[in-house]
């Protein structure tokens, strides 16, 4: 497992989503782990943070051709995110779980709060509610991608018990704040 100097070596999938890509953030500016690699559809324009990190362009339709990209890893981030009626939310965490991973933390967050480059119009509508609901009741319906991305990050660095770990929203928002904020 990874220690907070920068060693061990990660995979992000994802990382052109919103939440994949404050995960980027925070992984480099936290220089949590010596090799970040990320693993998506196509080569994604990072600028300056183009040669911290690896990339692997695979066919996610083929995946048993493109194994060598997820080997030699020690954490592995999943940020391929969809809403939890296109997930079937169950469903995936059973297969998560079934892949057999030494440890494995599920986030379970509500609303995401963020500035989406694509258009949810009904996603924006609740995200202003939920804004202004956040300010009174900060983790109950809501939560802002940061605090997700840092609490992922806090995850692998600190595994914790047990092989298999659920965190619903309060738990994100716990553990999020927790960790100083590193340049996101």
């Amino acid at each position: 497992m990874a220690a907070a100097g920068g060693g061990g070596s990660c995979f992000v999938l994802g990382a052109s989503g919103e939440t994949g890509r404050v995960l980027l953030r925070e992984l480099l500016a936290r220089r949590a782990f010596a090799r970040v690699t990320l693993i998506g559809r196509r080569r994604l324009s990072l600028g300056e943070a183009e040669a911290a990190v690896e990339q692997a362009v695979v066919d996610f339709e083929r995946l048993g051709e493109h194994a060598a990209a997820f080997q030699g890893h020690d954490v592995g981030f999943c940020c391929l995110g969809t809403t939890r009626a296109k997930a079937g939310a169950g469903e995936v965490e059973n297969l998560v779980q079934a892949v057999g991973f030494d440890h494995c933390t599920i986030l379970r967050p509500a609303v995401l709060l963020c500035r989406r480059q694509e258009s949810r119009p009904m996603e924006w509508i609740a995200q202003q509610f939920l804004g202004a609901v956040a300010r009174l009741f900060p983790t109950a319906y809501s939560v802002p991608v940061e605090t997700v991305a840092r609490a992922m990050v806090a995850c692998a660095l600190q595994p914790g018990e047990g092989k298999v770990k659920v965190l619903e929203n309060r738990a994100i928002h716990e553990l999020g704040k927790a960790v100083p904020q590193q340049g996101t």
